[in-house]
């Protein structure tokens, strides 16, 4: 079978044309869009008929389906795809570019505050509901603690320069004892001055490594356990903020889409999924959009999510902002909105503070 962008290239230009304007039709209204409806806005006369031929071999191709019969048509999933990649036209509105400004561009030192600020931003601009990855907190760190909670659970603590305190529960090798907890502590804060969880991580490897018969094993798995535990569940929970779950219901017409939204709402509840799924956009730069059952996510509920990285003073991906809402999102006004967000986020934390 062709792909997208081979059989849009292999369209004649009525072909093409029909396509755009259903699915632009569908994304403006979520209603079908019949022939009749065509012959007053295709740019040559043609009849209703001749639409409805090419809507047919559009239909063979799987690009347009009709939901009832003698309805119009709407486009398939594979249909938004080759849309979306080959004749989206995409472009930031004034008006939205200086209610993105205003709202997040204002100089704040607390990251949190600003991205808290840059969901609802997103949220209310887009009416859709905003996802942002906040990023990794890359303070230096000035101490570290292990503390026995009982024989199998274990609490570290990690203390930063500025001054904040990040503590995760998570559970200890087995037998362990208060010497190892002391050792394993001794060793981190003998090289910790200075460094980020990062460069503790990439560290540690080659440190644990390299003097492997100096350290207790007991020492040894509670550093890695200790340390492992920052990208678990919890450190995606504390990036994670979600914004704007009413907009989506105000979308809902039926029952079956009510259902739709609360499945959503369900895998809204799931951080970690949705943390780990935007993390995807660490792969690389630009806006990704994917739609529907493309992600298993989101399939069950039938949206689409917009997203896109951005980046800190040294051109690293440390974060990633989105929105999502139903697949019959209108992709050229969101698309350049969360891609200007996202440039806007990049160059605020790239600015000098102070």
């Amino acid at each position: 079978m062709p792909d997208n962008a081979q059989i849009l290239a292999e369209m004649n230009d009525r072909s093409r044309e029909v396509f755009r304007r259903v699915v632009e039709g569908y994304l403006g209204t979520g209603d079908p869009v019949g022939s009749r409806t065509l012959t007053r806005s295709m740019s040559e006369k043609v009849s209703a008929a001749t639409i409805r031929n090419v809507m047919q071999d559009l239909e063979y191709l799987g690009l347009l389906a009709a939901p009832h019969v003698s309805a119009g048509r709407i486009p398939t999933q594979a249909g938004l795809r080759m849309f979306v990649d080959g004749l989206l036209e995409a472009q930031l509105g004034d008006e939205d570019r200086d209610r993105i400004e205003a709202t997040v561009g204002s100089s704040e030192d607390d990251v949190t505050a600003m991205m808290d600020r840059v969901g609802s931003a997103l949220s209310g601009i887009t009416q859709g509901a905003s996802l942002v990855l906040a990023p990794k907190r890359e303070a230096p760190i000035k101490h570290i603690e292990f503390v026995s909670l009982a024989a199998d659970r274990a609490l570290v603590v990690l203390v930063f320069a500025d001054g904040h305190v990040e503590n995760r529960v998570f559970v200890p090798p087995e037998g362990q004892t208060p010497s190892a907890m002391r050792e394993a502590a001794n060793l981190l804060n003998a090289m910790i001055e200075g460094r980020t969880i990062s460069d503790l991580q990439d560290l540690m490897t080659k440190e644990v490594a390299a003097r492997r018969q100096e350290i207790d094993t007991l020492a040894h798995d509670l550093i890695e356990k200790g340390l492992a535990v920052w990208e678990d569940a919890g450190e995606w929970s504390e990036r994670l903020i979600v914004r704007g779950r009413s907009h989506l219901l105000g979308q809902s017409g039926d029952a079956e889409q009510l259902d739709r939204i609360r499945t959503l709402f369900d895998d809204l509840e799931r951080k970690r999924d949705i943390a780990e799924f935007l993390s995807l956009t660490e792969e690389g730069e630009g806006v990704r959009i994917f739609i529907g059952s493309e992600n298993k996510l989101f399939s069950l509920s039938g949206s689409s999510l917009v997203v896109s990285p951005y980046m800190n003073a040294d051109r690293k991906i440390v974060g990633a902002v989105g929105v999502i809402g139903p697949t019959r999102l209108n992709y050229g006004r969101i698309v350049p909105i969360v891609d200007y967000t996202a440039q806007l986020v990049g160059r605020m934390l790239a600015a000098p503070k102070g």
